[in-house]
């Protein structure tokens, strides 16, 4: 049997294992940087190694790893702390040991894990924009929140739209920070600043003059008005950027989606054919390497839809999926909350769900786990979700539902 490798990673320097048959042939660090990097792939090929195990699934040693035709089997955290006694009686740990067990689970139990496949370019660059506007709309929903705390402590009266970041509320705030700027606003100036800032609302001048004169009056002292108003400064003109390259990035991703052969097998699943976030974000999870879901059980599993039984004695209970993937999870959930609205046959999944007694999110899983055999079907055979082809939605539709 080939020789196989345990590495445990880490930003500076990586430790490495190398074992055959249980004995370890080798070991040795390599630091994070091109030439440890090309070194530990050299030795590794030159060792005879075939298989690796890593702690984590991506990053550049990850794929240089699998570029230098290595199999990468990506081992989680938790599944190493539980191997650690089957080598130790003592509840040691260093990174040596770690880089030992990793060897020894990529020689015994490699029909337990799956190997890396990697994914076409298109699809890691759709994945790398998605992730990045997901992480700049985490940033943007955290200094909202923070924005809004400061005016309900002293300045109410400014939260008189919808969204506290939208532009026109931004563009208000940085009007109006405080009540002092705001004093003697009335409809006709409130009018005219809405028209310079092209606002879109239904909503009257003077009905949003209204709702800031009956909002309740703080009480902050000049000095604490001041401060607070500096603050509030602050927090638009850091939202101001992020709303803005959110949109810049939603536009890339547009593009980047368009372009993507997987693009048409998704896009049919939505109501609105320009939506390209939640479809974008699916290619990019799911990603274009069939080999990686081999069932739609175990695209379910990793997409967070299938629950997790647990069974001892005369206990069974089904408990909610933690460990998955959480990108997959929401944007399948995402999907199954927006199609329930529309598509008869999802609108019916969600209906028998509620009648079974399932909350909203447990019922919302529901019918996400009836997407996943639809979705999983239509990648594997590279076709777009057709409802002609869709056999509960043809006979729902002829039982008159």
């Amino acid at each position: 049997m080939a020789p196989t490798a345990g590495i445990d990673w880490a930003s500076e320097a990586h430790e490495v294992c190398v074992s055959e048959e249980g004995r370890v042939n080798s070991r040795f660090s390599a630091t994070h940087d091109e030439a440890g990097i090309a070194d530990l792939t050299r030795r590794l090929t030159q060792a005879g190694v075939a298989r690796v195990a890593i702690e984590r699934p991506d990053g550049i040693l990850v794929e240089r790893l699998l570029a230098a035709g290595l199999e990468v089997l990506a081992i989680h955290p938790n599944q190493l702390k539980a191997a650690r006694p089957r080598y130790a009686v003592a509840h040691g740990k260093s990174d040596r040991f770690d880089a030992y067990v990793l060897a020894e689970l990529a020689r015994t139990d490699v029909h337990r894990f799956r190997a890396l496949l990697p994914d076409s370019d298109e699809t890691k660059a759709l994945r790398a924009l998605t992730r990045a506007r997901e992480d700049l709309v985490g940033a943007r929903v955290e200094l909202a929140n923070q924005l809004r705390a400061q005016l309900q402590a002293f300045w109410p009266g400014a939260l008189i739209f919808a969204d506290v970041d939208s532009r026109v509320a931004l563009a208000f705030i940085a009007r109006y920070p405080s009540p002092a700027d705001a004093k003697g606003l009335g409809a006709k100036r409130m009018a005219a600043f809405l028209q310079r800032n092209g606002y879109s609302g239904r909503t009257d001048p003077a009905e949003l003059v209204a709702r800031m004169n009956a909002a309740p009056k703080g009480t902050a002292g000049q000095a604490e008005q001041g401060a607070r108003r500096a603050v509030v400064a602050s927090l638009v003109a850091a939202l101001g950027p992020i709303a803005e390259e959110i949109t810049r990035l939603s536009a890339q991703i547009r593009s980047a989606l368009a372009a993507h052969p997987d693009a048409a097998i998704f896009r049919p699943l939505f109501r609105d054919p320009k939506t390209a976030i939640c479809p974008a974000t699916l290619v990019a999870e799911i990603g274009d390497c069939r080999q990686r879901y081999p069932t739609e059980a175990a695209l379910a599993a990793d997409a967070g839809m299938s629950p997790v039984a647990l069974e001892s004695g005369k206990l069974r209970v089904a408990t909610f999926r933690r460990a998955c993937d959480k990108r997959l999870r929401f944007t399948v959930a995402t999907l199954a909350d927006t199609t329930r609205h529309w598509h008869p046959w999802a609108k019916e999944v969600y209906r028998r769900a509620r009648a079974r007694g399932q909350d909203h999110p447990h019922a919302i899983r529901t019918l996400g786990r009836a997407w996943i055999r639809v979705l999983w079907r239509c990648w594997h055979e590279k076709v777009p979700y057709d409802p002609a082809r869709h056999g509960n939605f043809c006979r729902l539709q002829t039982a008159g539902g």
